[in-house]
């Protein structure tokens, strides 16, 4: 009997203990001063996904560098909005509340307790290492995002799937194709062109002029891609309308770079090593310091329940 091969859950961190800290009401930890709600939803997070889908390997995916500059570089508006500080040596700054800052340290120590591994690379963001890690990953992958970004990596034949937290852990999605061909009336292999051409303000990416979801929706179902489309809008015998096709030449600069920019890395030079997830604390005594230190008994009683049943 062939052994079947595990399920690897990838963490898209940041977006997560964001959405912790968001959702949970303030809680400090023992000291008074120290707000730890996004450390006990997070763990919480991973606590009811682990629970509900039974990864044998999980990675917490990490935003080395949340803007790269080399995207800046292509789309200047890239995620500007959201820069607190620039910084000519080291990835900007990015604006980040102050009370859920002094909490991203303590995630590290308390996952690096558990053993749970954390992986980011230089100029990449963590949608990169997931774009990375989920191709060729010889097994069923479960992507746990609120981005829609990620939708480009679902891939049915690979049996890659995004867990969409975009409602919250409790209310999440199971995206696969026919999720998001539902959704957006593409697959999902076109989606980042869909996305490029849509436009996402929450990332500074401008888009098409003129070109909403059902344009561009329409665009790719006659022309296949980016590339189609763009010779499509090139050849006066293609058949494109003159409102679309007068679109899509007036936005030529910017299709030549923003599609590099949306899409995500599939290729970072990354070790596929230590993914497995652990039944037990690799460091229980740190855990337990840590724990008593942030007052977080409960949340790390709940996961250490659950890890001990896999």
């Amino acid at each position: 009997m062939t052994q079947q091969p595990g399920r690897l859950m990838l963490l898209d961190t940041a977006s997560m203990y964001f959405r912790a800290f968001f959702g949970v009401p303030e809680i400090l930890a023992p000291d008074g001063t120290t707000p730890v709600n996004a450390v006990r939803g997070l763990l919480d997070f991973i606590t009811r996904l682990v629970d509900e889908y039974r990864p044998t390997d999980l990675v917490c995916c990490w935003d080395d560098d949340w803007r790269p500059q080399w995207r800046v570089d292509l789309v200047p508006t890239y995620k500007s909005h959201r820069v607190e500080e620039e910084v000519e040596t080291a990835p900007d700054v990015e604006e980040v509340p102050d009370p859920l800052q002094v909490q991203v340290p303590i995630i590290r120590d308390v996952l690096a307790a558990y053993g749970i591994k954390v992986v980011g690379a230089p100029e990449a963001e963590a949608d990169d290492v997931i774009g990375t890690l989920a191709t060729g990953a010889g097994q069923p992958v479960d992507i746990v995002t609120g981005d829609r970004d990620l939708f480009q990596l679902v891939d049915d034949e690979a049996d890659v799937r995004v867990l969409y937290i975009a409602r919250g852990v409790g209310r999440h999605e199971r995206v696969d194709n026919a999720w998001v061909r539902a959704k957006y009336d593409v697959e999902a292999a076109q989606y980042a062109d869909f996305s490029t051409m849509r436009g996402d303000a929450s990332d500074g990416l401008p888009g098409v002029k003129g070109v909403g979801e059902k344009t561009a929706a329409t665009l790719l179902a006659r022309h296949g891609d980016m590339a189609g489309i763009i010779a499509a809008a090139e050849d006066p015998d293609s058949g494109m309308g003159p409102g679309p096709r007068a679109k899509i030449k007036a936005a030529a600069d910017y299709l030549a770079v923003a599609p590099e920019v949306v899409a995500v890395r599939r290729s970072l030079d990354l070790e596929r090593t230590g993914f497995a997830l652990p039944h037990s604390p690799a460091d229980p005594d740190r855990l337990a310091e840590l724990a008593e230190r942030w007052g977080l008994d409960s949340p790390v009683e709940r996961l250490n329940a659950v890890l001990a049943t896999l």
